[in-house]
């Protein structure tokens, strides 16, 4: 099975947090958190079109700046999700430099900034770089509560946790994956090609059973044509499988509120990315500071039965000891002892 996206944690367990989450036949990528991202190649930059911000402290957003540098004059869309307070700060971001030059780019740029507003629904706000950035608020897409994107493929959810201000934890979702038996595409003659694509954006759609679906290709034997209706080519071509699902979760104080929102948001993931900021040792040190240590991550991930846990966000403090934060996250997630 092709997995719908890749991850990789741009500066590893130590640096700045930034996972970036690349759709790598789509020509597109998210990204979860946006702190340095100097070591993201500008050709993997240019592909993002959505950032999901956990919280505005620096080592987590501070990346904004290369992003706008870079898709400056290139006709990009960039959406910005983050907590409440979020446009405010995005806003105050763009205006801090001198933007008189603008309307000298050929190419517009826009910047979507989106936050939880009242009873659930998203506020949302565009700055148009040929206005300098001027904000203009717009009316938000109608979602369900903690939905933060909903496509065709995928969703994004994000929770809000306490430290000490507002932070959000992600879970991207993909609704189903659909698998294509080659095999059987051959014993209809049938070939590969683009109409796979609307096939399956059809199915999840939901378009009903009996719709058309029109199938043309050439050959060295020429032109051909054929129609088959959406059910049978979906029980004849298509697997449908459960869609992979990765949580996100940084810089959260660990109480009974939290544990019950990042479990609950975390369920049954097949990727949990954790912050392990401390080891055990130190979890005095990481109440005082709204954090987790290794054996409260590996505990969360336990509860909310996830597949794979991965530890990162790891405390410059314990440089030297990053066998160990995985270790004790491991023990903690597998019921038994460390080490």
């Amino acid at each position: 099975m092709k997995p719908l996206f890749h991850t990789r944690l741009v500066n590893g367990t130590r640096g700045d947090p930034a996972l970036y989450i690349d759709f790598q036949f789509r020509r597109r990528a998210l990204m979860f958190d946006l702190g340095d991202v100097s070591r993201l190649e500008p050709r993997r930059i240019l592909r993002l079109s959505d950032v999901f911000v956990s919280h505005a402290h620096m080592d987590h957003f501070m990346g904004l700046d290369r992003l706008v540098r870079l898709m400056l004059g290139r006709g990009k869309h960039l959406r910005l999700y983050g907590p409440p307070g979020f446009i405010d700060r995005v806003g105050h971001r763009l205006h801090g430099y001198t933007w008189n030059l603008v309307r000298n780019y050929a190419e517009p740029f826009i910047v979507e900034a989106l936050e939880p507003g009242a009873g659930g629904r998203l506020r949302r706000a565009l700055f148009h770089a040929r206005e300098a950035f001027r904000q203009e608020d717009r009316t938000a897409p109608s979602l369900p509560p903690g939905t933060l994107l909903d496509e065709d493929e995928f969703r994004v959810r994000a929770v809000q946790l306490d430290h000490r201000i507002p932070c959000l934890a992600f879970a991207l979702e993909e609704k189903v994956h659909l698998n294509v038996w080659k095999n059987r595409l051959d014993e209809m003659g049938l070939p590969t090609g683009p109409w796979l694509n609307h096939l399956k954006h059809l199915v999840r759609r939901g378009a009903p059973e009996d719709t058309p679906v029109e199938i043309a290709w050439q050959d060295r034997g020429g032109g051909h044509r054929a129609i088959h209706t959406l059910g049978k080519l979906r029980r004849q071509v298509l697997q449908e499988v459960r869609g992979r699902k990765l949580a996100y979760v940084v810089d959260a104080a660990f109480h009974d509120a939290n544990r019950r929102r990042i479990v609950d948001l975390a369920r049954d993931a097949d990727l949990f990315y954790v912050e392990a900021p401390f080891l055990n040792e130190a979890h005095q040190r990481a109440s005082e500071t709204a954090h987790l240590t290794a054996a409260q991550a590996g505990l969360l991930a336990r509860e909310a039965r996830v597949k794979r846990v991965i530890p990162f966000h790891f405390s410059a403090r314990h440089t030297g000891d990053e066998a160990r934060i995985r270790a004790q996250v491991m023990a903690a997630f597998r019921d038994r002892p460390a080490g």
